[in-house]
């Protein structure tokens, strides 16, 4: 079930409200041991590129004692959380060309085994109350390779912050891997 838009077609521009369906589907790797930390996401599509924003708590850390702050394992996992969310609206609502390939069934098989973080950076610039707090993707380029197997390539700036003026921002370079509608071309010789 897809949930209606907001739109401004003057501008190009739509934003989909959460969708607790489709968090819920998204999320469902992380049941165990119980690290659902994305509670809702909006996500928002203009000029070919989309960004997601999410609300996250972290009750506690599923590795380790409490820290009192947002630590970058569960940076990694949070932008995780919303990245895939972010991919998923998308797919669902057919909102991006470079996703035009795709089906909700491409995208669950895919989730995991075919979405790589090839380049993560992250700057941690005044501690983040993890209990609860805010969180943006952005697709911010497309590219493609197509060398040993072809690969969709997604520069993503991200950026988590609380109440308190914490924060934390970064870059994540996304390669899905085998994307449906990009076949692998061998080099001509």
């Amino acid at each position: 079930m897809t949930t209606s838009p907001v739109e401004n077609t003057s501008l190009g521009f739509r934003t989909f409200p959460n969708d607790p369906a489709l968090l819920s589907d998204v999320l469902r790797p992380y049941a165990k041991p119980k690290t659902e930390y994305l509670k809702s996401a909006t996500v928002d599509v203009a000029n070919g590129l989309a960004s997601a924003q999410g609300e996250f708590a972290i009750p506690y850390s599923c590795y380790i004692d409490d820290t009192g702050h947002l630590n970058s394992v569960e940076v990694n996992i949070c932008f995780n959380q919303l990245m895939y969310y972010l991919i998923a609206k998308c797919i669902q609502e057919d909102a991006l060309p470079a996703f035009r390939a795709w089906s909700m069934a491409d995208y669950w098989a895919k989730q995991l085994p075919d979405m790589l973080i090839a380049n993560f950076k992250s700057n941690f610039r005044r501690p983040i109350d993890s209990s609860s707090f805010s969180g943006e993707v952005s697709f911010a380029e497309f590219s493609e390779r197509n060398r040993s197997k072809p690969v969709q390539i997604i520069d993503m700036p991200w950026r988590f912050w609380d109440a308190n003026g914490g924060i934390a921002d970064g870059e994540v370079r996304m390669a899905l891997v085998n994307p449906p509608g990009m076949r692998f071309q061998a080099d001509a010789a």
